[in-house]
């Protein structure tokens, strides 16, 4: 009886939407996801300003970053480098604080092996920049993929009025793009395995 009480209960609440809620943010990563999230629909145009290692395969190539989707625990950013399209950032709330993801796929949609790492947030930040060291799964992953040296890697976003930015740092490296948030330029497509998704703002690496 006590577990049938149990199961009605969670049926309840999962169909009220109590189990469903937005997952609750302190007021900096909130301010810092609603900043982000009020470009939506929009794509921008970036430019390498730091980047001490040779052969990235960003030289020379048009950067466009682009708020296709946005809802309460979402963003999902492409990443697009030429007519790569394999990057998606997705910053999403977790309830104890903001993750981002690299989400990597190849042309026909499926996920490149080196796909879904990125790092939590482990401090408050600021409205206008958060931190996300590289967590345990990424960790593993870039030690099982021969680049332990990813072990150590920090990504950071800046989101300022004027300008978006992308950086990674980890001991002997740095990568950065500037992205200019004052001239909104022409969306590209969807990105590789999303290309049954629609754009549109929701209401509630390298």
């Amino acid at each position: 009886m006590k577990l049938l009480v149990l199961v009605s209960l969670s049926s309840l609440l999962v169909a009220s939407g109590f189990a469903q809620e937005t997952p609750s943010s302190i007021p900096s990563h909130d301010a810092f996801f609603r900043a982000i999230s009020e470009l939506c629909g929009n794509a921008y145009s970036g430019t390498v300003t730091v980047d001490d290692a040779d052969g990235d395969g960003f030289a020379n190539k048009k950067l466009i970053m682009h708020v296709r989707r946005c809802d309460e625990t979402q963003l999902q950013i492409p990443f697009h480098v030429g007519d790569d399209a394999s990057r998606t950032w997705l910053i999403t709330k977790t309830g104890s604080g903001l993750s981002l993801k690299h989400d990597h796929r190849h042309s026909d949609g499926t996920e490149d092996v080196l796909t879904q790492y990125g790092g939590h947030t482990v401090d408050a930040g600021w409205a206008q920049v958060q931190s996300f060291p590289a967590d345990q799964v990424s960790k593993e992953l870039f030690v099982e993929e021969a680049i332990p040296q990813s072990v150590g890697n920090t990504w950071q976003m800046y989101i300022y009025p004027e300008r978006f930015t992308y950086r990674l740092i980890r001991q002997g490296r740095e990568f950065r793009v500037d992205f200019d948030l004052t001239k909104p330029v022409e969306a590209p497509p969807a990105p590789w395995g999303y290309e049954d998704t629609q754009s549109h703002t929701g209401d509630g690496h390298h």
